[in-house]
């Protein structure tokens, strides 16, 4: 049975959500492991400090599934700016609404706080979700910054 047809709600996370958020990015991010440097990748998938710091300081969304975390994203106003940080998918529900869901919802967020356009920043061996994100009406910036020894792209969009 595929994952497409079963029900999810997006919400905003909760302080008791971080372990199951830091689960989500580890399951997403992990076949891109060795692509990564090492400090690049734990930046990435984070630890229980970093996802509390990020449920404080960003809103976070969640995609739930039979009271399990399906997806996460981490948004945040910065005036006109609204800047995305952190989207993952299950391997399981990759393919599925949940990414646009979550997507979409995270630029209400954004379009509710008064920001105009927003960016967000990926790696080169994320080609999947470059693709998608270009779908969605992201543009590369030209703007590219070293990330612990990566090429980080930025992708900008006008909400």
């Amino acid at each position: 049975m595929r994952s497409a047809s079963k029900s999810f709600e997006i919400r905003k996370a909760e302080a008791s959500d971080g372990g199951a958020v830091l689960a989500c990015l580890a399951a997403a991010f992990a076949p891109y492991r060795s692509l990564y440097t090492r400090d690049a990748f734990s930046d990435t998938v984070m630890d229980e400090l970093s996802v509390g710091q990020r449920l404080q300081e960003m809103c976070v969304l969640v995609a739930v599934a039979d009271a399990n975390i399906v997806g996460t994203i981490g948004c945040q106003a910065r005036g006109e700016e609204g800047h995305l940080r952190g989207m993952a998918v299950l391997p399981e529900w990759q393919g599925t609404e949940v990414a646009s869901k979550l997507l979409a919802g995270a630029e209400a967020e954004l379009a509710k706080a008064g920001c105009k356009y927003v960016s967000l920043d990926t790696t080169k061996p994320l080609r999947r979700a470059i693709r998608f994100y270009e779908q969605h009406g992201f543009a590369p910036s030209g703007r590219v910054t070293d990330f612990f020894g990566m090429e980080l792209f930025e992708y900008t969009k006008r909400l």
